[in-house]
């Protein structure tokens, strides 16, 4: 750990662990996959994503990799997208796959609760509309069901419009037959996934760095 220090700043890593509650080894791992990413360089695009092996078969890797660039997921209420990023924007998206301490409080494990759903929302509201529509929402439903060959794409969309009636009659209760769903708001979304323990399965694992390895699996 010692050589990355030097390499990149121990204070940047001090201050970049008191800000993610990331350990200063973890950091230092973090940083180490950044270098091996990037291939030494200061930024990483999108393309660099690609060398993650446990991403190359996932069939919403493109959404994953996206989240990286939205500017939502950084903590300073903005948007929109950025063409490369630096270590602190890898590690601040890579909190949101930090697992909860096990001396949190209720009231903290709730907060973790609800940022790692509205990553989650975020990675599916890729219009930032503020609602997951039906084409954002059958979009990951082909993905999922189609990846493979698994299914004809027009059976997977025709899941996709039944399931999202689905979620209209549970978000909305009965609609009347000329109602209009507009799409799941983020607090639909929190009342979908109630049962979803999704603070312990959006998860990492730094024993071989891989990051985004265990997304919700």
């Amino acid at each position: 750990m010692g050589a990355l220090m030097s390499g990149h700043g121990k204070h940047e890593f001090q201050e970049l662990s008191d800000k993610t509650g990331f350990s200063l080894p973890q950091i230092a791992n973090l940083h180490q996959r950044f270098k091996q990413l990037s291939q030494n360089e200061d930024t990483l695009r999108r393309e660099d994503f690609n060398k993650i092996a446990d991403l190359a078969c996932n069939p919403i890797r493109a959404q994953i990799i996206e989240t990286f660039f939205d500017k939502r997921n950084y903590r300073q209420n903005t948007s929109g997208k950025m063409e490369e990023i630096g270590f602190e924007e890898f590690v601040t998206v890579m909190t949101h796959f930090k697992p909860p301490d096990l001396h949190m409080t209720d009231e903290k494990k709730e907060a973790l609760r609800k940022e790692k759903l509205r990553f989650l929302f975020n990675m599916h509201d890729t219009d930032n509309s503020g609602t997951i529509d039906l084409e954002e929402y059958r979009h990951v439903v082909e993905e999922l069901l189609s990846q493979g060959g698994m299914m004809e794409m027009e059976t997977a969309k025709s899941i996709a419009n039944s399931a999202m009636l689905d979620v209209a009659t549970i978000t909305m209760g009965q609609m009347a037959p000329d109602e209009f769903y507009a799409g799941i708001t983020f607090e639909h979304f929190v009342q979908i996934l109630k049962e979803f323990d999704v603070e312990l399965r959006m998860h990492i694992r730094f024993s071989n760095m891989g990051p985004v390895a265990n997304c919700c699996k």
